[in-house]
């Protein structure tokens, strides 16, 4: 492990209190690279305005789950394994708790972990604008009290919501908003789409498991709001007008999450929520 990606989040370690530890542990050890724009002072790393991932072996995130999503489509794009150390609440992507870190970087650097593969969707607009995302996709209201939404399994109308808005999530994304808004939980090794509404006004709406290899059309409909918003892995895109449709597909690439501890899924679950 030569060169290793450091990504902190200062939000959370509003003292620097982790990131300055992990720099000291890993100074001598491996090249460690920096954003510019994260330069403080008492650190010992190189720092980049370009791309920071650029010819590296690894990734360390300082932060939450959040965090992590944030570096997802970079990462993925070169098929860096990305190792998560935990400063949020829950953390069912950043596995590594602060009390371990010296231990998880001596194995990282040793080549001593597995890499998990996790899925990530691709989304199409008309405009011919494309994102990936490892978490979800949101369409939801903006201008009316509901919105009508159409779904198709590749070329099947598969439902039609009237909702606050729908959710397609990944398997890594089913213990985000998808799950509060009462969508099934997923194990992050499978892979498929959860489309689950957002406060459906009717009785038979219910979250819906889709297959991977079908591509996922959602239409607005003029029914309700004449326009929603695009909201991908949390962050706000665009608007969708009314009759315009957005295309989801299985990505090609995955994000690939450094593996340290043995406990599995379900017991993170379990103990987390």
């Amino acid at each position: 492990m030569k060169k290793i990606a450091v990504i902190p989040n200062y939000t959370k370690d509003t003292e620097y209190t982790y990131t300055k530890r992990l720099l000291s542990y890993l100074n001598g050890k491996a090249q460690v690279v920096m954003q510019e724009k994260d330069r403080i002072d008492g650190i010992c790393a190189d720092f980049s305005s370009g791309d920071v991932f650029e010819n590296c072996d690894a990734v360390i995130v300082l932060g939450g789950d959040g965090t992590m999503i944030r570096v997802a489509e970079a990462a993925s794009a070169k098929a860096i394994p990305v190792m998560g150390i935990n400063l949020g609440k829950v953390g069912f992507l950043t596995e590594v708790e602060t009390c371990d870190m010296e231990s998880a970087c001596q194995r990282l650097l040793a080549g001593d972990f597995a890499v998990e593969e996790r899925m990530m969707m691709e989304i199409a607009l008309e405009s011919g604008d494309t994102y990936v995302a490892l978490n979800d996709l949101v369409i939801y209201k903006s201008d009316a009290p509901m919105i009508e939404t159409e779904i198709y399994a590749g070329e099947e109308k598969v439902s039609e919501y009237m909702s606050d808005g729908i959710i397609i999530a990944t398997p890594t994304g089913s213990t985000g908003y998808s799950l509060s808004a009462g969508g099934p939980v997923a194990d992050p090794a499978m892979n498929l789409f959860i489309a689950t509404p957002i406060c459906a006004h009717t009785l038979s709406a219910r979250p819906m498991l889709m297959s991977e290899h079908k591509s996922i059309t959602l239409k607005l409909l003029g029914k309700g709001g004449k326009s929603a918003r695009l909201q991908v892995d949390g962050m706000d895109r665009c608007v969708i007008n009314s009759g315009e449709t957005v295309t989801i597909r299985r990505a090609k690439r995955t994000f690939n999450t450094i593996k340290l501890v043995q406990q599995s899924f379900y017991y993170t679950m379990m103990a987390k929520l």
